[in-house]
């Protein structure tokens, strides 16, 4: 598996070579540099740590400090390792991984993390109708969550049962998403579809193939 690491940027649309107008997120992708070299030997696996997007000194450890300057690179605020790095892309300390990893037309994965929406209720975070009529006396049930359980046994609520809480903020993967553009002299990447996070959240672009 190789890849890279990314930045949403937002969405806009192109034309296919069909004419056919695309959604496609843009993600500035890289350069990375190679920070880190896991093998079997000493590791237990093989692979590669890759790291993105300057940070300034104060804002680094010490302990950071001194992996990037073995790498002969500045601090970086982002680290991801990928495993499995094709044969033809060997890398060594130090060197830039750009958006050449990737060809227009193929298929690859991405990994983000989703909108936080905050405290919601079972409607919105369960899709729960609600009372759906406001008959009967019925003036404050239409978006609340029913009974939860009964009374004299077995006197709890079950563990799991869908209930009103935190929504969204997750890490999530969204597979199979076509790789439509790439502009390398400015680092981006154009992937059909829509990507999870918010514009200016890291991602993490991952290629199987």
């Amino acid at each position: 598996m190789s890849g890279l690491i990314g930045k949403k940027i937002g969405m806009t649309s192109v034309y296919d070579a069909n004419g056919k107008n695309v959604p496609v997120t843009i993600i500035e992708a890289g350069p990375c540099v190679v920070t880190q070299i896991r093998s079997k030997d000493v590791d237990g696996y093989d692979a590669i740590q890759l790291s993105f997007d300057e940070q300034k000194d104060k804002h680094t450890t010490k302990a950071l400090k001194g992996h990037f300057a073995k790498a002969g690179t500045t601090p970086k605020k982002v680290l991801a390792e990928f495993t499995r790095f094709e044969v033809d892309h060997q890398k060594t300390f130090g060197d830039i991984v750009t958006v050449d990893v990737f060809t227009e037309g193929e298929y690859i994965d991405v990994v983000g993390t989703s909108k936080g929406k905050g405290f919601q209720g079972v409607v919105k975070r369960h899709h729960f109708r609600g009372v759906g009529e406001s008959t009967h006396g019925q003036h404050n049930r239409l978006r609340a969550p029913g009974s939860v359980g009964a009374s004299s046994y077995p006197s709890r609520v079950f563990p799991g049962l869908r209930m009103a809480g935190r929504m969204s903020g997750d890490r999530v993967k969204v597979i199979n998403l076509q790789v439509v553009k790439l502009i390398p002299e400015k680092n981006l990447v154009l992937i059909k579809g829509a990507v999870p996070g918010a514009i200016g959240s890291y991602v993490i672009l991952e290629r199987w193939s």
